[in-house]
This record gives C-alpha cells, sequence and structure tokens, in this order.
C-alpha cells in the first residue's frame, strides 16, 4: 500500500468502509458517496484506484470526475426515459388548464383511458412535478411595504362565536403604521353596523386616517366595471363625513389586506372558544364583548415583533398624522330610520319599542348594539342624543317604557270624575265628598242621579258648601243614596255640630248587671219566700 500519498491516511477509514458496499450492483450515489468519489480521485489521480479506495467501478469515478470538470452538479440524478413520458403534453395540459388545481387521481384516469398502463403512484408524482413547474412560472413576487404614519386603516370580518344559538361576527381592524388593533363583536354587517364599528374605531385611535382598505362587501362596492369598483353611495358619504376614502383590495385577493387577515387570525384563535385556548363559552354579548376589550388592551401593550415597540407607543405618534374627528358621529352610525307612530312607539325587526311621546310623528334611528336597542333622535341644530334603550323583544310583545308617556290614570282602578257640562262641574265644585258621592252611586247603579245632584247643589245655598259635601262623603261611606237621605243627614249634622261627645268616667261600665242571674238555680216556692224589699 503507498503511503507516500499525502492525506492518504485520512481517507482509509471511509474508504475500508465503502469497500464493503457491493461493487456488482450500480445504483446511484448520493452526496455524500459522490464527493467521497472525488476525493478519492484528487488524492490518487487514477480512476481505478480511486473506485479501489471508493468501492466502485472505475467507469462510475470517470463519469463523476467529468460532470464535474464540466461544471455539472455530479448529484443531479439522469433523467431516465419512463413509461409516462409520452403522456407528458397530455399532463401538462391538463393541470395548466385547470390552473394547477387538478387533482392527480382525475389526471390518471385520463391518461389510462389513452393507453397508459403504469401505476398511479407514477402519476402523483408526475402531477406534482408538473404543479411545481407550473407554480414556479407564476410565482407572485412581493415588495416590502413601507408603511406611512397616519395613511392606512384596514379593517376585515371574521367568523364570531356562537352564543345561545346565535353567531357573531368580529370587527377586526388594523392601523398599519403603528400595528394598532381595535376588534369589536358585532351580530352583522350592515352599512349601520359597519359605519358604528368605524366611528367606534376612528375614536379609539384618536383620529382618522387618510386611506381606509377593506373587501368588496356590499355595503362598500355595488359592482364591477371594466375591473373598476363601483363605490356604494351611502358609504361615500360616510366616507366624506369623516374625511377619509374607502379604497378596495382586488377581489378574492386576501393578500393585498395581510395586517387585517391577520389580525382575524389572531383575534379569532385567542376569542373563539377552541381546544387551543380553553376558553369558555360566552352566556351574553356584554361577555363577548368584555373579552373583545381584553384581547385589544393585551396585544397593543404587547412588544410587536417587527417594529420591536408597543403598538400603544407608536399610535401616541402616529396620532399627530391623524386627521381630527368630527363632533359627532355620522347618523348611519345611529342605525336605521324610523318613524315614530301615533302610539309613540317604532317597529324593528316586528318588534314594537316604545321612545318618548315628544318624538310623535318624528324621525329617529335605531340599531341593535348586543342585546340592547339604541334609539338615537338626532336635532336639526343640536348633537344626537340616546333617547331610549330597551332590550331585544320578540314579535308580537311590544317592549313599553311606562316613563316613555305622560301620568295618567290607571285603568284598573276607578276614573276621576271629569266634568262635560255646567250642571256637573257646579256639582264637583262642591267638593272631593261629592266626587265620592257620584263614583259611589253610579257603581250602586242609583237611579235619577242628575236630580239628586242638583238638589245637593240647591241644598248647598241653604247650607254651606262644606256642610253639604260633607254629608256626601258621609252618604257615599254608608251608601245611603235615597231621595231624603242627603237632607237627614244635613239635619243630623246641624243638630249635633256644637254637642260634645259623651265620655264616660271609670266609674261607670257598660257590663249589664247580675240581679237577673239571682233566681238561678231557685225553685219557684223559694223565691216567692222573698220579700220585694230583697230585690233592691
Amino acid at each position: 500500500m503507498a503511503t507516500g500519498f499525502p492525506g492518504y491516511g485520512q481517507i482509509l477509514l471511509p474508504a475500508r468502509r465503502l469497500q464493503s458496499r457491493s461493487t456488482t450492483l450500480e445504483r446511484v450515489k448520493n452526496s455524500e458517496e459522490i464527493m467521497e468519489i472525488l476525493e478519492a480521485y484528487d488524492l490518487t489521480g487514477s480512476y481505478r484506484a480511486a473506485a479501489e479506495l471508493a468501492g466502485c467501478d472505475h467507469h462510475t469515478v470517470a463519469r463523476y470526475v467529468k460532470m464535474r470538470a464540466a461544471g455539472q452538479q455530479p448529484d443531479r440524478r439522469r433523467h431516465r426515459t419512463r413509461q409516462i413520458d409520452d403522456y407528458l403534453p397530455k399532463i401538462e395540459e391538463l393541470v395548466v388548464r385547470s390552473q394547477g388545481k387538478i387533482r392527480a387521481d382525475v389526471v390518471h384516469k385520463r391518461i389510462t383511458a389513452m393507453g397508459f398502463t403504469g401505476g398511479e403512484r407514477t402519476t402523483r408524482r408526475t402531477v406534482a412535478e408538473a404543479k411545481a413547474q407550473f407554480r414556479a412560472g407564476r410565482r407572485r413576487v412581493y415588495r416590502p411595504w413601507v408603511t406611512e404614519p397616519g395613511l392606512w386603516l384596514q379593517y376585515d370580518f371574521g367568523d364570531g362565536p356562537v352564543i345561545k344559538g346565535r353567531k357573531t361576527t368580529l370587527f377586526c381592524a388594523w392601523l398599519a403604521w403603528s400595528r394598532f388593533r381595535v376588534v369589536i363583536p358585532i351580530w352583522d354587517k350592515t352599512l349601520p353596523t359597519v359605519t358604528a364599528c368605524l366611528d367606534a374605531t376612528f375614536r379609539r385611535i384618536g383620529g382618522v386616517p387618510a386611506y381606509v382598505l377593506t373587501d368588496n362587501e356590499k355595503t362598500v362596492t355595488t359592482d364591477h366595471i371594466a375591473g373598476i369598483a363601483v363605490r356604494n353611495p351611502d358609504v361615500v358619504e360616510v366616507a366624506r363625513h369623516y374625511g377619509t376614502t374607502i379604497r378596495t383590495c382586488v377581489p378574492a385577493d386576501p393578500e393585498t389586506k395581510g395586517g387585517s387577515e391577520s389580525t382575524v387570525k389572531i383575534a379569532k384563535a385567542d376569542l373563539v372558544p377552541k381546544d387551543v385556548n380553553l376558553r369558555e363559552h360566552y352566556q351574553t354579548f356584554g361577555e363577548l364583548e368584555a373579552a373583545c376589550r381584553q384581547f385589544g388592551e393585551e396585544v397593543n401593550s404587547r412588544v410587536h415583533k417587527a417594529t420591536r415597540r408597543k403598538p400603544v407607543e407608536r399610535l401616541a405618534e402616529e396620532q399627530q398624522r391623524l386627521h381630527p374627528l368630527p363632533k359627532s358621529a355620522f347618523t348611519a352610525a345611529f342605525g336605521t330610520t324610523r318613524r315614530v307612530a301615533w302610539d309613540s312607539t317604532i317597529s324593528v325587526e316586528a318588534v314594537r319599542y316604545s321612545v318618548p311621546h315628544q318624538l310623535i310623528d318624528t324621525r329617529v334611528w335605531a340599531r341593535f348594539h348586543g342585546d340592547e336597542l339604541i334609539v338615537t333622535a338626532v336635532d336639526e341644530h343640536g348633537p344626537a342624543r340616546e333617547v331610549a334603550r330597551h332590550q331585544r323583544g320578540q314579535p308580537g310583545s311590544p317592549v313599553l317604557d311606562d316613563t316613555h308617556y305622560p301620568p295618567r290614570e290607571d285603568k284598573n282602578t276607578d276614573r276621576t270624575p271629569r266634568a262635560t257640562s255646567a250642571d256637573e262641574a257646579a256639582f264637583l265644585a262642591l267638593g272631593p265628598g261629592a266626587a265620592s258621592w257620584l263614583v259611589e252611586a253610579a257603581a250602586a247603579g242609583v237611579r235619577r242621579i242628575k236630580a239628586k245632584m242638583a238638589e245637593a247643589v240647591a241644598l248647598a245655598k241653604l247650607h254651606s258648601a262644606p256642610d253639604v259635601d260633607r254629608a256626601l262623603g258621609t252618604a257615599a261611606v254608608t251608601g245611603r243614596f235615597a231621595d231624603a237621605d242627603l237632607l237627614s243627614i244635613l239635619d243630623y249634622q246641624a243638630s249635633h255640630e256644637h254637642t260634645e261627645p259623651t265620655r264616660r268616667s271609670e266609674d261607670h261600665s257598660l257590663q249589664p248587671g247580675t240581679g237577673a242571674w239571682s233566681s238561678f238555680g231557685r225553685t219557684t216556692t223559694d223565691i216567692s219566700e222573698f220579700d220585694e224589699s230583697d230585690l233592691t
């Protein structure tokens, strides 16, 4: 063994290890084996000597050395002719027609019908290679987005948790430069709800950005003509009110608003009850609102991995570049308009809700926030004000608040007499006793009530009005409604007006005497023997 070669001892052990391999069966070498073969050739300078050291055929050594000299990669496999190669044009055609989405089993059925006899595994590998080449030729190239303070706000919607069988939605907003996130739970995605969420977001971040980016919802985009989005005129009014511009991303392309998409993903992972977060199911909408507020405080107070700063700290700097907020919110943020009916109610989702009676025949705004209906009135010259708040009702059962109506008599109690003529006014002017007499006499079905009322007015000219009123009250309490009862009561009151009531002393008792019991248990003969003096 030649020991004069420098470094021979360094490859002695791997060479002996390779020599133990079978040299009768040629197989594909891996990268490590190819490097050992080339290293052995560099040491020996001979194909046969290197083959003996590497444990392979000298033709293999020669092939790898020539490939290296030609600048080729020795570890790249050579393409061998396969049975499926005759069907490659058809496979590529199917992949291109399906935009790289066709399944391998569908391709296998197609080429099998054309005469292919190979296995489905071969087809799957070939289809995977064709799809990889298709994606490589159409790979989307991204450019880093350099944000600017006060410029962009993105928002999107995500599926929220289910509360009492009803599905909620998460409104997720993301301020691009500061990475500040806002999550608001909602029941629907109507324009009043979206406007209210935007107003709440602007007020939470302390200003209005120059642009607002979102999806092509019907509340924002009504149609596309020649690739141009046609804006909803209502949302244009909203944007004009707040001094911003609504922009939409390319349809079906969520990558153009990755910030809000990431916010939706993070919010759903933390707020929606799942096995990974072990969060309990929400019992009320208020619990979900509290969880969203807590989520916002946590993510905005945490150091962001991209900026290495807390979003709430960067927001303080970005607020200097935001547009000022209008004093009042856009009216659409208050909900949909409703006209107050004659009974001081509005109808929302087939349920009638009461509002203050001063708003009858005017228009108000109503919207649901959680399980509550909020009714807002917007005056022409004054700010918006909340006029009513109700719990969500059920159709057929109106939701009323007694404070929305003026005080009135209870229908379950007796009515208060009100004069409708001069004679009635003269009678009721006698006092409360007269009113009580009229109520009781009417309830008792007394005849000739009007004649007796005229008689009482006439007696008030002979007697004083307080005396007649007192007599009428006594008659009402005692139930005396006959023709002469009122005059009799007046005579009794006149005769006993200055009579002091009789008060018995302690020496007098109302207990009857016991003299009648003296003969109890005695015979008649015994009684006759008594003298009359004994009974005195």
